[in-house]
């Protein structure tokens, strides 16, 4: 059965109204064959992201209708491997809402993810001049590099790109630690030299809602997360002004870029940097 993210703009809406119309579809829910499983809501922006299996979008419709009326602006086929790796496998409270991992029961998931992006630094020449065998021991020490960081700050790999990993974090700020963790690792020259080759990353990041303007889950956020990466200048860390504004209050040293423009945004982007080499691994 296909799997489907159904978006409401509820502005003033409360996570105990949100909470009792979960349970009514629960109450409904059989007679059109649909399962609602979980839902994410941020009350300071009114938007609740619902996931729900049904035979099509039409039935996970009627189970709100019939329920309590509150029917979704829009609702999306998502692929469940994508939902598992973007927003990792949450639990939920007894009332159904996601719940932030070890913040207990009260503490509602908004859905909220950050994306980053690693790429390795010309890694095509790196391997037209180390040979296929050398290249692939510096990718090794990157993946290890990486998969250590995303584990001691609560990222997910989303998957390997082939020269970088792509990965999805509830914190912005852990997932601005983490590529400050990897730039500092990677610059330890003597763990990671072959041949006189160091290791340089570029490191992009953005933050977002599930479904944004397009829908597509994440499709806005990873877009500008690539783009910030490729972007970036090698060992440099390029975040979206979305994950300074998350990272407020934290301590985490920014440093404006102003305004740049990226390919496939018709609009220039508010660019920040981070200054890796004063930021500490404190959480």
């Amino acid at each position: 059965m296909p799997t489907y993210m159904d978006i409401h703009q509820l502005d003033g809406i409360t996570a105990e109204e949100v909470a009792k119309a979960h349970a009514a579809d629960l109450e409904v829910q059989d007679k059109y064959g649909v399962n609602y499983l979980k839902y994410w809501v941020n009350e300071s922006c009114g938007k609740v992201f619902c996931l729900v299996d049904a035979p099509n979008p039409e039935a996970a419709r009627h189970v709100h209708q019939d329920a309590h009326g509150i029917v979704a602006e829009k609702i999306i086929e998502v692929q469940p491997e994508l939902v598992e790796g973007f927003l990792g496998g949450v639990e939920a409270n007894a009332a159904g809402a996601a719940i932030i991992p070890g913040g207990g029961a009260d503490a509602r998931d908004p859905g909220i993810r950050t994306i980053l992006f690693t790429d390795i630094v010309e890694s095509t020449a790196l391997t037209q001049s180390l040979g296929d065998e050398a290249a692939m021991v510096l990718l090794n020490v990157h993946d290890r590099v990486v998969r250590d960081a995303l584990a001691a700050l609560g990222g997910r790999e989303v998957k390997h790109t082939g020269d970088g990993i792509m990965a999805s974090f509830p914190s912005a700020a852990a997932a601005v630690r983490c590529a400050s963790q990897i730039q500092r690792r990677l610059s330890k020259q003597e763990e990671v030299v072959t041949k006189g080759h160091p290791i340089k990353v570029r490191i992009g990041a953005a933050a977002g809602e599930p479904v944004e303007h397009h829908d597509d889950l994440f499709g806005c956020t990873v877009q500008l997360a690539a783009r910030l990466c490729s972007h970036a200048k090698p060992e440099q860390i390029l975040v979206s002004n979305v994950v300074a504004e998350l990272c407020m209050g934290k301590g985490l040293p920014f440093r404006p870029l102003g305004e740049v423009s990226l390919k496939g945004f018709d609009r220039p982007v508010q660019v920040h940097a981070v200054d890796w080499p004063s930021e500490t691994a404190t959480h």
